[in-house]
C-alpha cells in the first residue's frame, strides 16, 4: 500500500503543481452584528486570506473582491439544483449572472450545493439524484463560454461515509454508493477536480474524548496510530478522516481525485455538554492545521503523501444568528465586532514561539454532574414571552408547576416562568433533540437556579 500510494503521488505532482497551499476562509454571514461586506473584506486582506469562499455568490461581495486577486469560491444554493439540473437554460443564466458578470474577480471554484448528502429525508433526497446533472449543466456552460479556470465541485460532509475508521475500511454509504457517488465522482474525474469535504476532527474527538487522544486531534505529534489494513502510520486525526475518503473512493475505482477541505477548525466556545469548545484548543489546531497545510515540500497525507490539499478554514466570524449547540455560534477566528480571538497567521510562517501564551483550556475533560437552561443576560421580553408560549405547548406537563397555586408560579415574571420552562422542556426533550438555545434566548448553567419550594428539572451529564 505504501508503494502504491508513493506511485501514485509521483504521478499526481505533476498536474498538482499549479495548485497553491495558500489557506483561504469561509466567509459566513449568519450575524445581525457583522462588519459590513466591505469592511470584512478589508479585514480578510490584512489577515491575508488568500482564497475566500461564499455560500452564495452575493453580487456586492462579489463586486468588492474584484481586482483583490483573491481566489474566489462561490455557491450554487441547494434550492437551485433541480432547476439548473435539468435546464441548460437555467444552467447558462446561472453563469452568466454570478460568473461573466464579474470579470475581475478571481472565481475559481463553483460549488453545486452544500452538504447535499447529509439530508435525508423523503424530500432532501429528490435532490440527489440532481447533483451531478446541475454540476455538469454549470461546467457545460463555463466550457460555452471558454472558460477553463473553474473547477466545479460540491462540499460533502463526513457522514457520506458508512466506515470510517481504521482509514483502510473507508467506504460511501450504501444509500448513495453507486446512485450519487459513482457518477460523481466519473465526473469530478473527468474535469480533474477536487472532492471537497467539510472535515472537523473536533466532531469524532468530542464525541470520544476518552479513547481518542487530544494530542492526536490537535496534531501534537506525540501519539501515533498503524492501521492494521495498510500498514500506514496516523500521527494526527485530520490525516485518518481524509484517509478513510480516499480509500473509499478508491474502492470505486477511481485512486486519483484530489481533496480539498472545504471546511474545517475547532469551536472556541461551547455548551457546558460540549467539551474541548475553548480558545485554547482552537488556536492550536487551527495554527497546527496552517502549519502543515503550507508546508514545503507538501506533506499531504499517508495514504498521499507529498499532495498539496487546498484548505478553508471555518470561519471568519463568530455567527450569533446559527441555530442548534453552542459551538455552531463560536468557529469563528474574529469576533463578530472584526477583532481578533487569537492570533494567527494564515501564511504559516509565523514561529510557534512567536504567539503570545493563551488562556488555558478548562473544559478539556467531560463535565459530570447536573445542568440547567436558564433566561439569557439581555434576553429580549417580547420574544421572551413567545419562547415561553412554544416551551409549554409540547405537553400539559412541561409547565404545569408555573400554574396559579403550583410551586414554581411565583414569582410572577416572564423571566422566572421563562427560565423554569426552558430547563424543564429541555430535560425532557434532550433525548429528542432538543437544546437549550430557544433562539440565543436562553443558556446552560451548573449554579442551581431552584428556589425554595420550586425545583428546576435538570440534565444529569
Amino acid at each position: 500500500m505504501a508503494l502504491l500510494a508513493l506511485l501514485l503521488s509521483s504521478l499526481l505532482v505533476v498536474s498538482l503543481a499549479e495548485i497553491s497551499s495558500k489557506i483561504g476562509i469561509n466567509y459566513g454571514r449568519q450575524g445581525d452584528n457583522l462588519p459590513s461586506p466591505y469592511q470584512s473584506i478589508e479585514i480578510m486582506k490584512s489577515m491575508k486570506a488568500r482564497r475566500v469562499k461564499l455560500y452564495d455568490s452575493d453580487p456586492e461581495i462579489l463586486k468588492l473582491f474584484s481586482g483583490t486577486n483573491i481566489d474566489m469560491a462561490i455557491m450554487v444554493p441547494n434550492k437551485d439544483i433541480v432547476l439548473i439540473s435539468s435546464s441548460q437554460t437555467a444552467a447558462e443564466q446561472w453563469v452568466r449572472n454570478n460568473v461573466l458578470a464579474y470579470p475581475n474577480t478571481n472565481i475559481r471554484f463553483v460549488l453545486v450545493g452544500n452538504e447535499v448528502l447529509s439530508y435525508v429525508s423523503k424530500q432532501d433526497q429528490t435532490i440527489w439524484a440532481h447533483l451531478v446533472p446541475a454540476m455538469r449543466r454549470i461546467k457545460n456552460s463555463l466550457s460555452a463560454n471558454d472558460i477553463k479556470n473553474i473547477k466545479i465541485g460540491t462540499p460533502l460532509a463526513m457522514d457520506i461515509l458508512q466506515s470510517t475508521f481504521p482509514p483502510s475500511s473507508g467506504t460511501f454509504r450504501s444509500d448513495i454508493s453507486n446512485t450519487v457517488m459513482a457518477p460523481l465522482l466519473k465526473f469530478l474525474n473527468g474535469s480533474k477536480s477536487f472532492f471537497f469535504l467539510d472535515v472537523y476532527p473536533y466532531f469524532p474527538w468530542s464525541a470520544n474524548p476518552m479513547n481518542i487522544s487530544l494530542d492526536f486531534a490537535l496534531f501534537g505529534g506525540n501519539v501515533n496510530h498503524t492501521d492494521p489494513g495498510s500498514g500506514l502510520v496516523y500521527t494526527n486525526l485530520l490525516d485518518q478522516m481524509l484517509d478513510s475518503v480516499t480509500f473509499a473512493m478508491e474502492k470505486l475505482g477511481y485512486p486519483g481525485i484530489r481533496l480539498a477541505i472545504a471546511e474545517t477548525g475547532w469551536p472556541t466556545a461551547g455548551d457546558v455538554d460540549q467539551v474541548g469548545a475553548n480558545i485554547y484548543n482552537a488556536a492550536t489546531y487551527n495554527r497546527n492545521l496552517i502549519r502543515k497545510m503550507t508546508a514545503k515540500p507538501p506533506l499531504g497525507t499517508p495514504a498521499r503523501p507529498g499532495l498539496v490539499i487546498p484548505t478553508f478554514i471555518f470561519s471568519l466570524y463568530e455567527e450569533n444568528q446559527k441555530t442548534g449547540p453552542g459551538t455552531e455560534r463560536h468557529w469563528g477566528l474574529l469576533h463578530s465586532n472584526g477583532t481578533a480571538i487569537y492570533d494567527i497567521d494564515l501564511t504559516g510562517k509565523r514561529l510557534a514561539s512567536d504567539y503570545k501564551p493563551l488562556p488555558p483550556a478548562q473544559n478539556n475533560v467531560p463535565y459530570k454532574g447536573k445542568v440547567w437552561c436558564e433566561v439569557a443576560p439581555g434576553a429580549n421580553l417580547m420574544n421572551l414571552s413567545s419562547a415561553l408560549t412554544y416551551a409549554c405547548s409540547k405537553d400539559n406537563q412541561t409547565c404545569a408547576a408555573l400554574s396559579p397555586g403550583k410551586e414554581c408560579y411565583e414569582p410572577i415574571s416572564v423571566f422566572w416562568h421563562s427560565s423554569y420552562a426552558f430547563s424543564s422542556y429541555w430535560a425532557k426533550f434532550r433525548s429528542q433533540g432538543a437544546t437549550c438555545y430557544f433562539n440565543g434566548l436562553a443558556r446552560q448553567t451548573t449554579v442551581n437556579p431552584s428556589r425554595g419550594r420550586c425545583k428546576f428539572p435538570s440534565v444529569i451529564l
